[in-house]
């Protein structure tokens, strides 16, 4: 099979309601429940994955000019782990959960309480171009464990892509029940005509917003993963200041920094201000000994249009450029920058880069970082921060974020396994590892009442019986231990049950504490 890949082409508008019409049919047939035939399909798409490699490789490479190390390790393989790890958890995540206490009073427990996983629907996916396999395909893997059926939106800038992820879905996996439609504007809005039964969306806050309003109108529920200007704080007490700039460049070379969890500026004690830089140019030459423009690694810049914003925030810039700085538009090649500002209104740091650039901002206390942080973006993405335990405690206490690291860049978001989305305004809903499956599932609550309870639950049927009810009551009441201003009473109930736990705070703590002691009483009297 050839590597190159096919003109691109975008669906017909009128073919579109006839692929969503086909995928909502072929789930209504049931046979998306089917747990074997969910692994199926992910074994399917793994291997396909497996062998579309090569195409995908140097479509990555046409789109983004990424290298093929970028390419298996953040987008290709990292899929195919994704099935991997699905399929070793399918079968536990999709069971019934029964429930019982504390969730069901010891009362109704006769009334087999439980959960059902059940798959929400057909769903739409709608992928972003800096990782245009990853984060297209991650969260099909959670739609197809769930049971769901999906069509796929690739993002138009990425053009090979888009057109070898069509064929890689539409050959491999079920006919119908997957499939891709690649446009731009146009196919976005015939698409958004449609009833889904969820939306996941990845991509600007701007179009995201968009994408939530049409989705208001039919009372679809939105996975939206979007962005943010996202802090890096380096506190006086940065324990290494090296490692800090050697981790927090890797975060803006990584993809040539089309990364929404990498920094858009660092808030940094002045005092390291000097220091930090050279350590930075330190960092910056070993990763690039010969310069980043004849670096292999180093990606370009998806497209013209993007090439010209982050250029334009560089030419509005009222600060010093201090490491970086060259672009070529010809090749799409913006040189890592990092560059030393003064105010909080200057474009670097009211602008998300979403590329290899990034501002340095000079503080006194970190309070001044934190209200700069918290003025600047008060829901980001992601932050990071290099200080003392104890000022790392109060940055992730005092600045809210999707997600965040200490002491290293985006290595909260490197984990394909652990929960990623955003707060507030730089997303809504998670998704990775059981958080995907969670996504595109309903948890559907069943209760089954024996017939034979009728006596049980008489309480309930008119005329009322205030008698039952206070019997009732009795059964299933707890009695507060706090009085009328909040405070906890410590009455006679509590030491006794302090005294008979040895001071146990649950069951299960009182039962080892007396175990504890049962063993050392034994060991006592058997002693030699």
């Amino acid at each position: 099979m050839t590597t190159k890949a096919p003109e691109f082409q975008a669906t017909a508008l009128e073919a579109i309601p006839k692929i969503a019409s086909l995928a909502r049919g072929q789930f209504r047939t049931h046979k998306t429940k089917n747990i074997e035939w969910r692994k199926t399909q992910l074994r399917k798409l793994y291997w396909a994955l497996e062998d579309f490699k090569p195409q995908l490789v140097e479509a990555l490479k046409s789109d983004l000019g990424k290298s093929s190390f970028e390419a298996l390790l953040t987008e290709v393989d990292w899929v195919k782990k994704d099935c991997m790890w699905m399929l070793d958890h399918l079968d536990s995540f999709a069971k019934d959960q029964k429930l019982g206490s504390p969730d069901v009073p010891a009362t109704y427990s006769i009334m087999n309480f439980r959960v059902k996983k059940e798959p929400l629907g057909t769903v739409l996916i709608i992928g972003p171009y800096n990782y245009p396999i990853q984060l297209l395909l991650c969260p099909l893997v959670g739609a197809i464990a769930a049971g769901c059926t999906a069509v796929l939106k690739p993002s138009e800038l990425t053009p090979a892509c888009a057109m070898w992820t069509k064929e890689l879905i539409e050959k491999r996996l079920d006919s119908g029940s997957f499939a891709v439609v690649n446009g731009a504007i146009p196919e976005t809005n015939a698409l958004m005509a449609e009833k889904w039964d969820k939306i996941f969306f990845t991509g600007s806050a701007q179009v995201g917003s968009i994408i939530a309003q049409k989705a208001a109108q039919t009372l679809t529920p939105v996975v939206l993963e979007l962005g943010g200007k996202n802090p890096a704080f380096i506190t006086k007490n940065c324990g290494n200041l090296a490692l800090a700039a050697r981790r927090l460049l890797w975060g803006k070379t990584q993809n040539a920094g089309q990364v929404c969890m990498s920094q858009n500026y660092v808030l940094i004690d002045k005092d390291l201000v000097p220091t930090f830089i050279e350590f930075l140019k330190v960092a910056y030459k070993d990763m690039f000994p010969n310069g980043a423009k004849a670096s292999p690694d180093l990606s370009r810049i998806v497209n013209k249009r993007h090439f010209q914003r982050i250029k334009k925030m560089l030419d509005d810039t009222q600060g010093k450029i201090v490491m970086g700085g060259e672009l070529d538009e010809s090749e799409l090649y913006i040189e890592p920058t990092a560059v030393l500002v003064n105010s909080v209104n200057d474009s670097m740091m009211q602008e998300e880069s979403f590329g290899p650039i990034f501002s340095i901002y000079p503080v006194n206390t970190l309070d001044e970082a934190l209200n700069i942080a918290n003025l600047i973006h008060k829901t980001p993405l992601s932050l990071f921060t290099f200080g003392n335990k104890a000022e790392n405690n109060r940055i992730l206490n005092e600045m809210t974020s999707g997600g965040a690291t200490i002491n290293d860049g985006f290595f909260h978001g490197a984990v394909n396994t652990v929960p990623f989305g955003g707060v507030g305004d730089s997303g809504w809903g998670a998704y990775r590892g059981k958080a995907s499956f969670d996504s595109f599932t309903h948890f559907r609550t069943i209760a089954e009442t024996p017939g034979w309870a009728e006596k049980l639950i008489r309480v309930r049927y008119m005329p009322y019986d205030f008698k039952a009810l206070a019997f009732l009551n009795r059964l299933t009441e707890k009695k507060p231990n706090f009085d009328r201003s909040g405070k906890v009473v410590k009455g006679f109930g509590y030491w006794v049950k302090f005294l008979f736990g040895l001071g146990g705070k649950s069951a299960k703590g009182a039962f080892l504490r007396w175990l504890v002691v049962l063993v050392a009483h034994y060991m006592y009297t058997n002693r030699s």
